[in-house]
């Protein structure tokens, strides 16, 4: 709501879609994150187990995206971890991510913007830690909720 010159409430349109999917690329799972129709607030949304193949993997993905264009809040980017190593240059994993986010702009036809996931786990982590004591639990929600921290900074930046 917006207050007009004259003092009477106006309501603003809401025009856009700017939901994201947040995707944390691990060599056994991938985390996946949400973010709210308005591209505020990231959330962990579920974990999958990862298959053999990349082309598999893709395909996976390319399923939620379908489902969430679908829906009423739509899908307008996804957001990939990109690991580096703590002084910002790659590490083993960052061509294989790299690749991943190719082959997936290419499938989804969604942008995919890759995004700084220095420290990301350890952050989940730590998050996860002060509201759930059992470790089994956490480390089943971890790369969702790692997923959700790398979405959250992807949001900030944008923000």
């Amino acid at each position: 709501m917006n207050h007009g010159h004259d003092g009477t409430m106006t309501r603003t349109p809401y025009t856009r879609t700017v939901r994201a999917l947040g995707i944390d690329y691990g060599a056994r799972r991938l985390g996946l994150a949400l973010s709210d129709a308005t591209g505020t607030l990231a959330s962990p949304w579920r974990v999958l187990e990862r298959p053999s193949s990349e082309a598999e993997t893709v395909r996976l993905i390319c399923e939620d995206v379908v489902r969430l264009r679908a829906e009423d809040d739509g899908l307008a980017t996804i957001v990939v971890g990109w690991p580096r190593r703590l002084d910002g240059s790659p590490n083993a994993q960052t061509p294989r991510v790299e690749a991943f986010a190719r082959a997936l702009e290419a499938a989804a036809g969604v942008p995919v913007v890759l995004q700084d996931e220095r420290l990301s786990s350890v952050e989940a982590e730590s998050r996860l830690a002060a509201r759930e004591r059992n470790w089994r639990v956490r480390k089943q929600r971890l790369d969702a909720a790692a997923a959700a921290v790398v979405l959250q900074d992807y949001l900030d930046t944008r923000a």
